[in-house]
């Protein structure tokens, strides 16, 4: 979904049909807000993805164009900022100090900024990430992907981490933004993935996401599929770190994910159109 019209029917479309099959009591806190989620979530997109007839954009429409690099400049970011508009990402992921700045680089384009809290290492108090993602959202940034505690989470303490997700979803839905909850997989056994999973679920988290890409591994699609089993269809799960080309990127999709975090999304969306894989290396 590129467009601001498409989005807008369907929202409406969904919307008149949840609620001509519910009655009052049924669904008493329902409303439109959590139709954009679930649209935001990816699912009406994985839908075109998956099918033969994908097309670039369809691909473009999964990717967080993302450079977190600390060493980014302006012209870097900006860099970032004119691909995401052509080719019509779904947003472009930069760090926080760059928030305001990309906001104006894609003022009119339909491409929202996200942005990172408690980034990389998640070791920030939840105060401190919830004033983190408040100010980021003040300086434009339309979605937020907050690290959680990972020390807390290892030594057992899950309801401290369901508290310090809750801080940053919070923070983000008084506003009516996106909050993706970064579970940093590579530093994690399988059942920590999963409690991670469940506390973000908890939190009201809108997706879980694997990695930062500062940790030793990226996403995986084993990761991913426990993820997708782990929280159901509620909410999105992205794939993020390690994701090098169209092919990892459809096993993210087979595997569950509804939205791709990657530097190399230009290469993505290029291979997904039939561009030559080594040219498109050359050139970026």
């Amino acid at each position: 979904m590129t467009g601001n019209g498409q989005y807008e029917k369907l929202v409406e479309q969904i919307t008149d049909l949840v609620l001509s099959r519910l009655v009052d009591d049924d669904c008493p806190t329902f409303c439109r807000a959590d139709v954009e989620r679930i649209v935001d979530a990816g699912a009406e997109r994985i839908g075109i993805v998956l099918g033969d007839s994908a097309t670039a954009g369809d691909w473009a429409s999964l990717i967080d164009h993302t450079l977190l690099k600390p060493e980014a400049s302006e012209k870097d970011i900006k860099k970032l900022c004119d691909e995401a508009a052509q080719f019509g990402f779904a947003s472009v992921c930069v760090n926080p100090g760059w928030v305001k700045r990309a906001s104006e680089f894609l003022r009119g384009s339909g491409v929202p900024v996200c942005t990172v809290i408690g980034f990389p290492l998640g070791a920030t108090l939840p105060d401190v990430k919830a004033f983190e993602a408040r100010r980021a959202i003040f300086d434009g940034a339309r979605e937020v992907d907050m690290v959680i505690n990972i020390g807390a989470l290892k030594s057992g303490g899950d309801c401290a981490v369901e508290d310090d997700i809750r801080a940053v979803v919070n923070a983000a839905h008084e506003h009516r933004i996106i909050c993706k909850v970064i579970i940093e997989t590579a530093l994690l056994t399988d059942d920590e993935k999963v409690r991670a999973c469940i506390a973000a679920k908890n939190a009201g988290a809108d997706f879980v996401k694997t990695s930062t890409g500062f940790a030793k591994g990226g996403a995986t699609a084993a990761d991913i599929a426990l993820m997708r089993r782990t929280v159901g269809t509620q909410i999105g799960v992205k794939a993020s770190g390690g994701v090098k080309g169209i092919e990892d990127a459809r096993q993210m999709v087979e595997a569950g994910a509804t939205r791709i975090g990657a530097s190399v999304g230009v290469k993505i969306a290029q291979e997904a159109a039939g561009v030559r894989s080594d040219i498109v290396a050359g050139a970026y």
